[in-house]
């Protein structure tokens, strides 16, 4: 009996410790009928959890994180990245020239010499235009309103020949007319600007018939130097109506605006040339371009798609090792003197051609693996002769988005080539390689200003990575964050631990901020360089170092991962690599730029290197492809 007692006690007990306190067992019962009440029900409520999703793991979780009391969870919806377009060309409308004239019932002539204060020869010449407004040509003119516009403003209030002296082209005409007929130079199509000149020669018995082609040269040549200086300043396409990704603030040039600075110039071919972009990497691929066009070589076509490791057969093989030939230094050349003579288009990569390769690639300043892939093939020129033309001709708009002049120092970020280089008065005077966004979280493109570095950085983790990545990671383990040195704080800043939170209850919008303390498994490394901008995008250092060894290096969420920050650090800054060295390692500070840095966040498939020799590259994010849809997109509009 008092064994009984005391198991009963036991059993009591073991029903309070376990929350069932409440509930009362019958009066009589047996130790066995007990144990079978109490763990029986245990097994029953257990299983009820499982099936509800509720059942506690095998590893503490804390109470805090439990969703048994708490309300469904939330599905996680993804923050995604930005979008393209489809692009939407400026309207064109299909006008007669005579529409753009003054009204010629309501111009009559000067008259008299002097009047309205202007020379004698001036009031001939105003008088030789307003006697032609009878003559005006009923041809069309297929050109953009706002052109439209400035252009019949223009002579309504200055009724007046700009391009032609007495009967002829003047000299100012003659120079526009080169200029805008020049416009493919540039990567521009021709038809868009292109206007013919009259012929010296005419017969003074037929003054209509002169009038009339002065008239449609002189509309005609107008319209089509505004629309040329609005392309050559800021580029047929509108960069910001391709995609979300692409972020240029400065303000495009009008036609008004345009219009007015044409006149007011002493020079207006001179004007023109001016809204060239004067970098010299432009001017390097207006070289490449000639170069490209004149060439009568064979397409070296290496098929899409061709990867070739050591010991594999390939039908490629051959077009490999011909653009291997072609970019080769002279001493690979006299090193493998004996295999090239040897090779008869062998489909076999065996060691010999493996060890050919490799020099290549590191005559290429790629990574000498002797795998043939994506990079290889591309900086083995494997593009038709075509593709490279129009890989230049993108080049040439894309650098027409930017300001005409880059400044005395700058950064350019060439995310096709993974490589950043930091300029000084056109030269490039340190070049690394980069890491830049995956498909999935694109670097942007846009240009800005380098303003500070801060070392020994904390990482503020974006929302987009907090909801995306972590938040699944946190709803299975709520300690995840504080087990990898992160500091999670509400909106007024108090610190809370990651444990502590229901990450259930989110699912598009988390309410916390978290960063990463600063030490060596930091993501942002020892350092960031920062020119603050809407898209969180900013150069920094890394721990994942081995990276840099792969030709494919489109793994970060968006920013810019160093090869050496510090030695980019120190060249913003103005000081040595000693000086960033000896700033690291404590806290998290500042040093701000003596002077800003233009930083160019650029997407070039086609760019000179280091040498000046322009290089292609994989089209990473397939810009050039939406790119060229919109350049079509607008010559269909111009086409009428």
């Amino acid at each position: 009996m008092v064994h009984q007692s005391i198991g009963k006690m036991l059993l009591g007990a073991a029903v309070i410790a376990t929350g069932w306190a409440a509930t009362p067992y019958p009066a009589g019962a047996s130790e066995v009928q007990l144990h079978e009440l109490l763990f029986n029900r245990a097994k029953r409520d257990k299983r009820r959890q499982e099936i509800r999703g509720t059942a506690p793991r095998e590893q503490s979780r804390p109470r805090q994180s439990s969703r048994s009391n708490a309300a469904p969870a939330r599905p996680v919806a993804r923050i995604s990245g930005p979008s393209y377009y489809t692009y939407a060309a400026p309207a064109v409308s299909t006008i007669t020239l005579v529409s753009l004239l003054p009204d010629v019932t309501t111009t009559g002539a000067i008259g008299e010499e002097g009047a309205d204060g202007l020379p004698p020869l001036m009031v001939l010449e105003n008088d030789r235009f307003r006697e032609a407004l009878a003559y005006a040509p009923q041809d069309g003119l297929s050109i953009e309103p706002g052109i439209a516009d400035a252009v019949r403003a223009h002579y309504a209030e200055h009724p007046a020949f700009l391009w032609v002296e007495g009967m002829n082209v003047n000299a100012a005409g003659e120079a526009v007319a080169a200029l805008v007929n020049d416009a493919a130079a540039h990567g521009l199509q021709p038809d868009h600007y292109a206007v013919d000149l009259p012929p010296s020669g005419w017969s003074p018995v037929d003054p209509a018939a002169r009038y009339r082609e002065l008239l449609a040269f002189e509309l005609t040549l107008t319209a089509h130097a505004l629309r040329y200086a609005q392309d050559m300043k800021d580029g047929a396409v509108n960069p910001n109506k391709l995609s979300g990704y692409h972020d240029f603030t400065k303000d495009r040039l009008s036609a008004a605006d345009a219009m007015t600075a044409l006149v007011d110039a002493d020079a207006p071919a001179k004007w023109l040339e001016s809204l060239t972009p004067r970098q010299p990497d432009y001017a390097r691929l207006q070289e490449e371009l000639n170069v490209l066009r004149a060439s009568t070589e064979d397409a070296i076509v290496i098929e899409q798609g061709t990867f070739i490791r050591p010991g594999d057969t390939s039908d490629a093989l051959p077009m490999v090792i011909k653009a291997a030939r072609e970019k080769m230094s002279e001493d690979t050349r006299e090193k493998h003197a004996d295999t090239l003579a040897a090779y008869a288009d062998e489909t076999l990569y065996d060691d010999t051609l493996v060890a050919l390769i490799k020099d290549v690639q590191a005559d290429l300043n790629l990574v000498s693996d002797g795998i043939v892939g994506p990079k290889t093939v591309s900086r083995l020129d494997g593009q038709s002769l075509s593709s490279r033309i129009e890989r230049v001709e993108l080049a040439l708009e894309r650098l027409r988005w930017h300001p005409e002049e880059y400044g005395a120092r700058q950064v350019v970020i060439n995310q096709p080539e993974y490589r950043v280089r930091y300029m000084e008065s056109g030269e490039t005077t340190l070049s690394m390689r980069a890491i830049v966004g995956k498909k999935s979280n694109q670097t942007y493109f846009f240009h800005d200003e380098i303003e500070h570095v801060v070392y020994d950085p904390y990482w503020g983790v974006p929302q987009s990575i907090i909801v995306n990545e972590m938040l699944p990671k946190l709803r299975r383990d709520p300690s995840y964050l504080d087990r990898n040195g992160y500091v999670v704080t509400t909106a007024s800043g108090r610190q809370v631990s990651s444990s502590a939170i229901n990450w259930y209850q989110f699912g598009s919008s988390v309410p916390y901020n978290v960063r990463q303390k600063p030490g060596p498994r930091n993501a942002l490394g020892e350092l960031k360089i920062m020119f603050p901008n809407s898209h969180a995008i900013y150069m920094h250092d890394t721990p994942a170092k081995n990276l840099f060894s792969r030709d494919n290096r489109a793994y970060s969420h968006g920013c810019v991962r160093l090869e050496d920050p510090r030695g980019m650090a120190a060249a913003v800054l103005g000081t040595s690599v000693d000086h960033v060295s000896s700033q690291l390692g404590g806290y998290e500070q500042v040093e701000k730029l003596a002077e800003t840095v233009p930083v160019y966040v650029a997407y070039f498939t086609a760019w000179p290197n280091d040498e000046g020799v322009v290089d292609y590259h994989p089209d990473v994010y397939d810009r050039d492809s939406y790119l060229r849809r919109a350049l079509d997109t607008v010559a269909k509009a111009r086409s009428g």
